[in-house]
């Protein structure tokens, strides 16, 4: 393209990537949170009859990893432990057992598995040992109390839960079996006279079976507790006050026996109108990775309901005035300006200020292909003459059609990306004072693209971070384009101070 002669390139240059660098950050101030948002995605858990736009797999390796850690902050933490008092009467004589606390615990590492029998997990513990301590006392004016302490032996628990999902979309949980043995059990009573201390093997029998009986209700009670939390928790979040996003789970979790599928709904919508978008997620297939803890499917919908959401509620689109174009840059928006590229229009409309509306004319489209995201916006500039009474006067309407290629991936602990222009095309829509080339006016624009997308790349090589959570980050992370989702794998590093997490 043949620049003006009063017009040196470098100073051209370095104006118009201004010029862009104006016009584009309206609509990333827009859209600022969507990265880290696709990301917070990966990392929720949570009817629809539809398919889901978002995938979780949490694999065996996962599973036994959280076993693991969940043990050792059991083995841990037994100590802040208290269990219920203990009511009951033996031979006529009503008893108590109160301020029960562990003093001492063997906690092997239990066994959990996928059961795709009950669709949830199977967990079992044997071979369990605890000491514990309190106080007892008796109704009885003759028998004093006092303290005691107590050791369980061989003590065995099995449990089977079951994962479904209820009306509006949260995860549920249900206690389906539950089994409870103690081997041995030896108590002391201090305290107790000599007399008392002849019935202490009757009144261990006695305390085994009432401790026995009370393991199942604790373990379904805690249940019926997570279930309560599961409930409460929201499915629909605010992301912004234009922007919302619906997390429900579209079917119940899907479990075999090496893995557990939870489908999420994964759309945004728009606040303010709350349209449904005129596409479906199509259906795809999150594939297990046995040598990661976690995967994550994110579909191309769920990129695209954003963009319907924006578009929907008119957010995309910008008036441009003189008064935004840098001091220094030397073309201005004005009628004589333009000449350069229209020779009629400051001899139709001399010496006027120009205004330029900015929009999309349909919903910008991503596209995930193997190793590569694909953007397709369709745009249009409708440019108006202002006149002395402040008056707009429509001159022309240019569309902007460009289609845009990117790759992602994870990198040292980072998510780093690429954006390249594949096509940018120009053409006359509508005049309202003939017909003009746009050759001029496309080359224009086409350098200042490449050169907003040379400094997005920049930053883009240097990446992001990826999150972190509070008491742990993911490691081993890969991220993987397939056709029509992205896919990210992980294991994850728990820790804490004091281990209380």
């Amino acid at each position: 393209m043949k620049t003006p002669s009063c017009l040196s390139e470098n100073k051209h240059q370095k104006s118009t990537f201004s010029l862009i660098n104006r016009l584009s950050s309206h609509f990333r101030r827009s859209c600022r949170m969507l990265p880290s948002l696709i990301i917070v995605l990966t990392l929720t858990t949570c009817t629809y009859g539809e398919n889901p736009a978002v995938q979780l797999l949490f694999t065996d390796k996962g599973l036994q990893y959280g076993k693991h850690v969940g043990a050792g902050w059991i083995q841990d933490n037994l100590k802040h432990f208290s269990l219920p008092d203990i009511k009951g009467r033996i031979l006529g004589v009503s008893y108590m057992l109160s301020d029960i606390t562990i003093s001492q615990c063997d906690f092997p590492e239990p066994s959990v598995e996928f059961s795709d029998d009950v669709n949830g997990f199977t967990s079992s513990l044997s071979g369990l040992s605890v000491a514990i301590k309190g106080n007892w006392a008796t109704q009885c004016r003759w028998i004093r109390g006092g303290t005691f302490d107590l050791a369980l032996f061989d003590l065995d628990v099995m449990s089977v839960v079951e994962l479904g999902k209820d009306a509006d979309g949260h995860l549920s949980v249900t206690s389906n079996k539950c089994r409870a043995r103690v081997g041995d059990l030896m108590i002391q009573l201090h305290g107790a006279s000599w007399f008392l201390k002849h019935f202490v093997d009757f009144f261990k029998n006695h305390i085994k079976g009432e401790l026995q009986s009370k393991i199942c209700p604790c373990v379904e009670k805690f249940i019926v507790n997570l279930e309560d939390h599961l409930k409460a928790t929201n499915v629909s979040f605010e992301v912004c006050k234009a922007l919302g996003v619906d997390l429900p789970l579209t079917s119940p979790p899907l479990i075999n026996a090496s893995a557990l599928n939870l489908g999420l709904k994964g759309e945004f919508y728009s606040i303010k109108t709350h349209e449904d978008p005129p596409f479906e997620a199509p259906p795809f297939s999150l594939p297990e990775q046995p040598d990661y803890m976690m995967s994550v499917g994110v579909s191309a919908y769920t990129l695209n309901s954003a963009s319907f959401a924006f578009y929907s509620a008119g957010l995309l689109q910008v008036l441009i005035n003189d008064s935004m174009i840098p001091p220094g840059f030397p073309f201005r928006l004005n009628t004589s300006s333009f000449g350069h590229f229209i020779p009629q229009l400051p001899k139709l409309f001399p010496d006027l200020l120009m205004e330029l509306q900015v929009y999309a004319r349909d919903i910008p489209m991503f596209y995930f292909l193997p190793g590569a995201v694909k953007l397709n916006f369709l745009a249009a500039v409708k440019a108006f003459a202002i006149q002395p009474n402040s008056t707009w006067t429509p001159l022309f309407k240019l569309n902007a059609d460009s289609e845009f290629s990117g790759k992602v991936w994870i990198s040292d602990g980072k998510v780093k990306g690429s954006v390249a222009m594949d096509n940018f095309t120009l053409t006359l829509a509508a005049s309202e004072i003939g017909t003009f080339k746009t050759d001029h006016l496309e080359d224009l624009a086409k350098m200042g693209l490449k050169m907003a997308l040379s400094q997005l790349n920049q930053k883009l090589a240097k990446g992001f971070d990826l999150p972190r959570m509070k008491h742990g980050e993911l490691v081993n992370t890969v991220l993987n384009v397939e056709k029509g989702f992205m896919a990210i794998s992980s294991d994850a590093e728990l820790w804490s101070a004091d281990r209380r997490f």
